[in-house]
């Protein structure tokens, strides 16, 4: 049995986190096998299942993987999707990469989907397949290079807090489920500096609602509301420990 096969097969069934299901293409392949995304996933401790219909794209890597097509519900399935806290979607075709989010739609309808859109005319297709949301990488780009010649400093400071492993802190998001403590509170109530230790920069609504930054003291915090905070992984794990409903 192959390496990588084998080692899906025993990540599923002894599954200890939360999977992050990479599906690629020729295209997809340089952006998340090399050394992004994927990379990405693997060095803050999420586990990753390939997927792909070419398994020359294996070689060399020991990472689970299926061999397949991944608009196939079975081989997503496979892939695990069914335990997937997220999955990455980026194929040689937008129409490839429209079948396979639909497919994940489907099959897991609270399921984060990242898909990449290869033109600005396909972002909103892809949403309307049931990607969570559409990224085109080319404008990314070309937004960073214009936030470096306009801020560098905050370009650097958003970029080192956000991708580089050594740097202490960071901003990450904690939502709070049906049942959470959190849930009824008011961010005065809640109180996350004193507390916790880090900062809490924003609240968003649920439903993908407004963001509210540096929100005021009497905002109220509901099931479904989605906290965005700064601090150390310790700090952060803290909120999330607290905000699990009891």
């Amino acid at each position: 049995m192959p390496e990588g096969a084998d080692a899906l097969r025993r990540m599923k069934l002894a599954i200890a986190g939360l999977i992050a299901v990479t599906v690629f293409g020729t295209v997809g392949y340089m952006i998340l096998a090399g050394q992004s995304a994927t990379a990405h996933l693997l060095d803050t401790g999420n586990q990753v299942a390939l997927v792909d219909r070419d398994d020359t794209r294996f070689a060399g890597t020991d990472l689970p993987h299926v061999l397949g097509d991944a608009s196939v519900n079975e081989v997503l399935e496979e892939a695990g999707i069914m335990q997937a806290r997220a999955l990455i979607c980026a194929l040689d075709t937008d129409a490839e990469t429209t079948y396979a989010t639909l497919s994940a739609r489907s099959m897991r309808p609270d399921l984060v989907i990242i898909s990449r859109a290869r033109t600005l005319d396909s972002k909103e297709k892809l949403v309307l397949a049931g990607a969570t949301r559409a990224v085109n990488p080319q404008l990314i780009g070309g937004r960073r290079m214009a936030s470096f010649a306009l801020h560098a400093d905050v370009a650097e400071f958003l970029d080192e807090v956000l991708h580089d492993d050594d740097f202490e802190h960071r901003i990450q998001q904690v939502r709070l489920a049906e049942g959470s403590p959190f849930a009824g509170l008011t961010v005065a109530d809640l109180d996350v500096p004193a507390r916790f230790g880090c900062q809490q920069l924003a609240v968003r609504a649920p439903g993908k609602g407004a963001f509210v930054a540096a929100p005021p003291d009497s905002t109220s915090l509901v099931a479904g509301s989605t906290l965005i905070v700064f601090g150390t992984p310790d700090q952060v794990e803290r909120v999330r420990a607290g905000a699990v409903p009891r």
